[in-house]
């Protein structure tokens, strides 16, 4: 019998599997060094992935864009720390130590003292995979770096380095000669070209701290020498109460029931209720924009409107448009549970939708609630919307059972037909890895959207396991096989699951609810330089966010 080769995409499909067994194996280890022989299977499956959103990570050559998009997800002086611990929320929010929360992700991280770092993970498993993978790159890209400035065992290095050194730990002034010096030496030992490290220095850079890629960069580096010449190996720590609360839905139990309690108290639990995930503003802004901002409305019709409110400089007309909500129906409820989670509570009844380009029925008595929640992280949208959809426990022992009438998921994903800004309608999820999947019947379809110009695509979405871990091979797989994938994203199959068992096994919900799910490309990751790492949408975004909201408004309204 010959010998069976595994395709590239079977490869792929191999390296995230053992990649999620072994982060949940070191979870329940509780801690392990990334660098040892414990990290080993990590860095292997990753540098046999290579995922696209990670560049050159298999390469002797640093990989630049990868690494920005790390640090903006990753806390502010990671680099610096040789001890990362992951908790859950543990009071640490009620200590002197202060909250640093990423640029790109919405998570609390301490920092203890100049060699640890605490990440709070209060978004369930998908929340660790993400930090993970991040941190196995991150070390990765270090290990390179000590490799290229070591120059013998005794620990002698280049010239280069020791320049580097001097100047952050000196923290030098630089002139802009000085630092064209430096993106030279950096080039040397990165084996990026000049002009590639120059790009790089003006991306970290930010009005605080201008020098920051040079600082990352010794840091990384530092410990990365550090582990080889003195032993000090980085370690990676999972606390008890983090590893015995996973999994347990104790953030979105928390979370639900302060929705459902206000909901009960507002008089709503028998009205229509129609719940939409999305951000905190496409739906606020659509129903209450033309009302708050009468002359705006005027002379920005349409889209235009929305474009306006997005801009940097136009935060005072955000503003107006908040205030005017807060006082017709609308009711925000910040978390308070660590969901991260943010929700708003809109009165449909209390809005002159006349305004607007919306109408509700003359005949209907009981004007629709929506309950407009943030979006949620890979597998915490099954544990939010599992306990969002059950009824609410009474103090006497009874139960209340709420009206859910709709259930609308709008959300950004990669495309793998089309480009940027462009729609996807799903008619079925499936989760990577397995043959899992969740067929259901759209009330959204792709006629929906013939009249706002974007290119429109129907067809089966792949939940992923984290979207860092994709590569070129297992996606064109996914899309030129009988799955005839359309997109990538993290949460689809998530959401849709607890609604199924909601609404066909459990009875908490109607099983006439109405399901609509709609995405718009945030990136492309078959295309170079179309992924994640090259950049976000911008104002590209605005369209599809706002075209998706108006279609599903009106099919509330």
């Amino acid at each position: 019998m010959s010998e069976i080769k595994q395709t590239k995409s079977q490869e792929s499909s191999n390296a995230i599997e053992r990649l999620y067994i072994t982060m949940r194996h070191l979870f329940n280890r509780g801690f392990y060094k990334p660098m040892g022989v414990s990290g080993k299977t990590l860095r292997d499956a990753l540098l046999t992935l290579r995922p696209e959103i990670y560049g050159s990570i298999a390469e002797e050559k640093a990989e630049l864009d990868g690494l920005l998009y790390i640090i903006d997800r990753l806390p502010e002086g990671i680099a610096e720390c040789r001890y990362i611990q992951l908790t859950a929320e543990e009071g640490y929010n009620k200590s002197k130590f202060k909250a640093i929360v990423p640029a790109k992700r919405r998570r609390n991280c301490y920092r203890i003292d100049k060699d640890q770092m605490n990440i709070e993970i209060t978004r369930g498993r998908s929340d660790i995979y993400d930090v993970l993978t991040h941190l196995t790159f991150l070390y990765i890209e270090s290990e390179k770096i000590a490799k290229k400035v070591l120059i013998d065992e005794d620990g002698l290095v280049t010239r280069e380095w020791e320049y580097l050194e001097s100047v952050v730990i000196q923290n030098k002034k630089l002139t802009n000669q000085d630092k064209e010096v430096l993106f030279s030496y950096l080039s040397n030992f990165l084996g990026r070209t000049f002009e590639e490290i120059q790009t790089a220095y003006h991306s970290f850079s930010s009005t605080k701290d201008p020098n920051r890629f040079f600082e990352i960069i010794y840091w990384m580096g530092k410990l990365a020498l550090n582990e080889v010449l003195e032993d000090k190996k980085r370690t990676i720590t999972f606390s008890p109460i983090l590893r015995e609360r996973i999994g347990h839905h104790i953030y979105g139990d928390i979370w639900a029931t302060n929705i459902k309690t206000t909901l009960f108290k507002n008089d709503f639990s028998q009205r229509p209720i129609h719940i939409i995930s999305a951000n905190m503003h496409s739906v606020m802004n659509s129903l209450y924009a033309p009302i708050a901002l009468p002359k705006e409305s005027k002379d920005h019709k349409g889209i235009s409107l929305f474009e306006l409110l997005s801009k940097d400089e136009n935060e005072g007309l955000r503003k107006t448009v908040k205030n005017i909500a807060s006082k017709k129906g609308l009711i925000y409820l910040k978390d308070q549970s660590g969901t991260n989670i943010n929700v708003q509570i809109i009165d449909t009844a209390k809005i002159n939708l006349s305004k607007t380009i919306y109408k509700l029925p003359e005949e209907e008595e009981e004007k629709p609630v929506l309950i407009v929640m943030d979006y949620a992280f890979g597998e915490q949208a099954y544990e939010t919307m599992d306990e969002l959809l059950k009824p609410l426990d009474t103090e006497e022992g009874g139960k209340i059972n709420f009206n859910i009438t709709s259930i609308s998921i709008m959300g950004k994903a990669g495309i793998l037909k089309g480009g940027k800004g462009d729609i996807m309608i799903p008619k079925a999820h499936v989760f990577e890895g397995t043959a899992d999947n969740y067929p259901f019947k759209n009330d959204l379809n792709k006629g929906d959207f013939d009249d706002v110009g974007l290119g429109v695509f129907k067809g089966t979405m792949v939940t992923v396991l984290g979207t860092s871990l994709q590569n070129k091979d297992l996606l064109e797989f996914f899309h030129n096989s009988t799955w005839k994938v359309i997109g990538l994203e993290m949460e689809g199959a998530h959401y849709q699951k607890a609604i199924q068992a909601a609404s066909r096994i459990r009875g908490n919900i109607s099983k006439k609810v109405k399901v609509r799910y709609a995405y718009y490309a945030s990136d492309n990751p078959l295309e170079t330089g179309g992924t994640l790492a090259s950049g976000g949408l911008g104002t590209t975004g605005v369209k599809p966010t706002y075209a998706i909201t108006e279609k599903i408004l009106e099919k509330i309204l």
